[in-house]
């Protein structure tokens, strides 16, 4: 189910959660759950706002150092449990955004002892803004993002 990769405009990384996958999913749906793990810490996702369906909102805002950055996406792609396709290109009613940088995909399957496969790929519109991306710190960023989804939902095991 992965789709094809682009070394060129395409980051990507896997790891095993030591959660299982209806858990990472419900974590990543429900608007309730993605402060806790959405962005690095210290810095802070002070809302979000989540209409679960093809082309329907997926908007955060955080706060980092104090700044105020908002963000407006829109689902492009749901599997049930498996897959989240969402992007900043568009907002909800297909509106088109004025710089668009990446599109985000969200593969979950199955791990041995009840984990989580997650894969995370962020695709980019050329080469450049894929490099701004990586030079950003892309691994270690989204890396971390991985590492406190994986403990927030232990604790709600």
């Amino acid at each position: 189910m992965k789709p094809d990769f682009d070394p060129n405009t395409d980051l990507s990384f896997t790891r095993t959660l030591a959660a299982p996958r209806r858990l990472i999913w419900e974590c990543w749906t429900k608007p309730e759950h993605i402060p806790h793990f959405f962005v690095p810490l210290p810095h802070k996702v002070t809302a979000v706002d989540i209409d679960l369906r093809v082309g329907g909102k997926f908007d955060t805002t955080f706060d980092v150092e104090g700044q105020v950055m908002e963000n407006r996406g829109v689902y492009l792609e749901i599997v049930d449990g498996e897959k989240l396709v969402f992007t900043d290109a568009y907002t909800e009613g297909w509106k088109p955004a004025p710089d668009p940088f990446m599109t985000a995909i969200l593969l979950l399957a199955d791990a041995p002892n009840g984990g989580t496969t997650y894969t995370a790929i962020a695709r980019h519109r050329n080469p450049d803004s894929c490099k701004t991306h990586e030079d950003m710190g892309f691994y270690d960023g989204w890396g971390t993002v991985a590492t406190q989804l994986e403990a927030y939902a232990k604790e709600l095991m």
